[in-house]
């Protein structure tokens, strides 16, 4: 799962423009500021394409379905790869609105002798693009991560991962039929990912500033 990330890279747009088949990159409502510990049911960004366009949005963390009535309930901020085309909170999205969340790195609590846990956050080189999924119930944008098992790699410090996409995997997935979006719902291809431990002050959520990833 993912539960915890960071967005702080000042050159999101740049980065977006640099995927396949971008020519143009807008981002009407601003970019958000740089966030060291961003949690669920806060405002994250998401890409969404068409064509040669790739537009950046703020949404909810936390995808609200068409026929949710209201915020009861946990936040669907994650999306289970094996369920994902058929379970009711996701598979409409999964149809045809599908998206990219960006991220600078994240972080996973992992499980200590003790019985305790150890947060590490883990990165990679460059941006990475998480596959998710937007909605628009409540009249607001929201989305939620897809995740999958983790790969041989990455297994140790957690069961799930993000499943983060390659650069050739993102026209496929945002653009692609169901069927062709499907064939990506496996662990992640992505490999070298970098992870260190840091200060359990991440844990709460008030803490949010650069040291926390130090």
């Amino acid at each position: 799962m993912c539960g915890r990330f960071v967005l702080f890279s000042e050159s999101l747009l740049d980065a977006v423009g640099d995927l396949p088949g971008i020519t143009e990159t807008h981002a009407p409502d601003g970019l958000p500021g740089p966030r060291y510990n961003i949690a669920p049911t806060q405002m994250v960004a998401v890409v969404r394409v068409q064509e040669s366009l790739a537009q950046v949005d703020p949404a909810r963390w936390g995808l609200i379905p068409q026929w949710k009535k209201d915020l009861d309930g946990p936040p669907l901020f994650n999306a289970r790869a094996e369920t994902v085309a058929s379970k009711p909170s996701f598979r409409a999205a999964f149809k045809n609105q599908r998206c990219l969340i960006p991220l600078d790195g994240y972080y996973e609590w992992h499980k200590d002798d003790d019985g305790g846990k150890t947060p590490h956050f883990v990165q990679h080189d460059g941006m990475l693009w998480a596959a998710g999924l937007w909605e628009t119930g409540l009249d607001r944008l929201s989305a939620t991560m897809v995740t999958t098992e983790a790969t041989e790699e990455m297994a140790w410090l957690h069961g799930r991962l993000p499943l983060f996409l390659q650069p050739a995997e993102v026209r496929t997935w945002l653009e692609g039929t169901p069927d062709d979006a499907a064939t990506l719902l496996e662990p992640s291809r992505l490999r070298g990912f970098q992870t260190r431990s840091v200060d359990k002050a991440v844990g709460n959520v008030r803490n949010d500033y650069p040291e926390l990833i130090a």
